[in-house]
């Protein structure tokens, strides 16, 4: 147990009180676990936590007793976080008038008292562990040595209740900054495509108005700038995709049809003869959050056509699992991915700097997205890849 570092002062004592917020809370098994034990090795009939408030004893645990509050002046628990010992102990035969002053306070008339005052990191007093009995004894040297250990252990209790609300405290401003970010990501993607639509669809007109009235060099100009404009709205959506991927996973989980959910995704892409994309057949995947694992696999799919230069687009889905997860790859028989990308590949805004099928530059939105959702789903994905024989994406999500 930490000795006391600094001269008592109640003011900084409270505001150091404050901070742990533990005044008026509810009731706690961790704590009640440690009076019971202190109660037992020490052969006392009563153990207490007392909390040191303004003007009252308020006790967070209690064995033996009615848990209640009182008054803290000429209370046990007030000595003892002016005491300059590791370990306050009273008998009655020894400190009568201690005794006498506290008449009243407690609900019995007790005759031993010992308590180690619980000092926080910066030496302010804010509780006290203590026992009580209704006769006067002497403690051990093992028992006095096991009542400090379960002082120090309620005191570090009380420190990693200040941590974890300090923790949410920190994911909640988190939140709000996201919140506010996603926001600001909206607005702007909203205020850039409504000009974008204007630039593309002015762009396309003035093309065809003016077909062969432009020379070579203006109609190449054009073309840029049609594919730059259609470039910029897909890194757009991707952003907002992105961002909108938390609501995604707000979304109930539920028992899902893994055949069922995969053709329902197939039949938007598998729409030409040079598409062939195979899944697996008769699998129900229990409790698992369906919109989030659709995108994912939209996301995969679309990404193994798009980046596929094969007469024969193929893309091949396969299933596994076990007790802890359930197994995906999706295969491709496109470009590949080049080694030195496959770490970073994931990242995002990370792109491979080759165009798809139409010419377009990827926005490096869309595999972040898919690790995003899939760790959310408390898993991970990989990739195997060769250069010009295609890439297998395996990913896998916990089972819940």
């Amino acid at each position: 147990m930490q000795h006391k570092l600094v001269p008592f002062n109640e003011k900084l004592r409270q505001t150091a009180l404050k901070e742990y917020n533990i005044l008026n809370s509810g009731p706690d098994e961790d704590y009640d676990n440690l009076t019971f034990l202190a109660a037992t090795i020490s052969n006392s009939p009563v153990a207490k936590i007392s909390i040191v408030d303004k003007t009252r004893i308020w006790n967070k645990s209690v064995y033996g007793a009615e848990i209640e509050e009182i008054d803290r002046n000429n209370s046990f628990c007030d000595h003892a976080i002016h005491s300059d010992t590791p370990i306050y102990i009273l008998n009655r035969s020894k400190q009568p008038e201690l005794f006498e002053a506290a008449k009243g306070i407690y609900d019995r008339e007790f005759s031993f008292y010992a308590g180690i005052p619980l000092h926080n990191p910066q030496g302010h007093a804010i509780a006290v562990f203590c026992v009580f009995d209704t006769k006067e004894k002497e403690l051990t040297s093992d028992q006095l040595k096991a009542l400090k250990a379960l002082a120090k252990q309620a005191m570090n209790l009380f420190e990693f209740r200040k941590q974890r609300l300090k923790l949410y405290q920190v994911q909640n401003k988190l939140k709000e900054k996201y919140h506010e970010l996603e926001k600001f990501a909206s607005l702007v993607s909203h205020d850039l495509k409504s000009p974008l639509a204007n630039i593309i669809s002015l762009t396309e007109l003035l093309k065809d108005e003016n077909q062969g009235k432009f020379d070579e060099d203006t109609e190449q100009y054009l073309k840029f700038l049609v594919e730059s404009s259609y470039s910029l709205r897909n890194y757009i959506d991707g952003i907002l995709s992105f961002y909108r991927s938390d609501h995604v996973m707000e979304k109930d989980y539920t028992n899902v049809d893994l055949r069922k959910m995969l053709k329902g995704i197939v039949d938007l892409y598998q729409v030409s003869d040079d598409i062939k994309i195979t899944y697996p057949d008769d699998i129900m995947l229990h409790n698992v959050n369906k919109a989030a694992l659709t995108q994912v696999f939209m996301n995969l799919i679309s990404n193994a056509l798009k980046y596929n230069d094969k007469d024969l687009r193929k893309v091949e889905i396969t299933f596994d699992k076990n007790e802890e997860f359930y197994f995906f790859e999706v295969r491709d028989n496109g470009k590949g991915i080049p080694p030195e990308k496959h770490s970073e590949i994931f990242e995002l805004f990370t792109t491979l700097d080759s165009v798809d099928r139409e010419g377009s530059l990827g926005s490096g939105i869309g595999l972040a997205t898919v690790r995003k959702l899939i760790e959310s789903m408390g898993g991970s994905i990989s990739l195997e890849s060769e250069l010009g024989k295609g890439s297998n994406f395996k990913f896998r999500i916990k089972r819940f």
